[in-house]
């Protein structure tokens, strides 16, 4: 009998999955601007995009258009989001730059962060929200409480 692992290898436990209304657009987008590779696309014969995986790191990002009739819409359909995405890159004032000049809207300008990181946020061209980070310095838990503090108006 053929053992099955219940979690596959080369998935990590937690995902992300996201709708868009441009599937290919935003996987290019999401390769040459935030670093990500593609490991794998089923298109549907329309060029449509049933589903892909995106890789960075040891994380994953699985990406589809939209598919209306089946519930699966992207977050302009929806009125927005409330979800941010949050990604570590080598130069975040160059990501960012390319991010906004290859149609991204930005929502929080790069800025050094008091729990030290480098750090902006952009909605992408199909609407998700993604706060982009280099790690710029170490700080000990009390230097971040009290920044927090600061921060939060406490």
């Amino acid at each position: 009998m053929n053992v099955v692992n219940p979690i596959p290898d080369n998935y990590p436990r937690v995902s992300s999955m996201l709708a868009v209304d441009g599937a290919s657009a935003a996987i290019d987008f999401y390769s040459s601007i935030l670093g990500f590779t593609e490991r794998m696309r089923f298109e549907e014969p329309d060029g449509r995009v049933g589903h892909a995986e995106l890789e960075l790191g040891g994380s994953l990002l699985m990406i589809s258009d939209e598919y209306p009739k089946m519930g699966v819409i992207g977050p302009e359909k929806a009125g927005g989001t409330p979800v941010s995405l949050s990604v570590y890159v080598e130069d975040v004032d160059a990501t960012f730059a390319a991010a906004l000049a290859a149609g991204a809207t930005e929502l929080r300008p790069v800025e050094d962060q008091f729990y030290g990181d480098r750090a902006g946020m952009f909605l992408d061209p199909w609407g998700h929200r993604w706060g982009v980070h280099s790690h710029v310095r170490d700080v000990s838990p009390e230097e971040m409480e009290q920044g927090a503090q600061e921060v939060m108006g406490g």
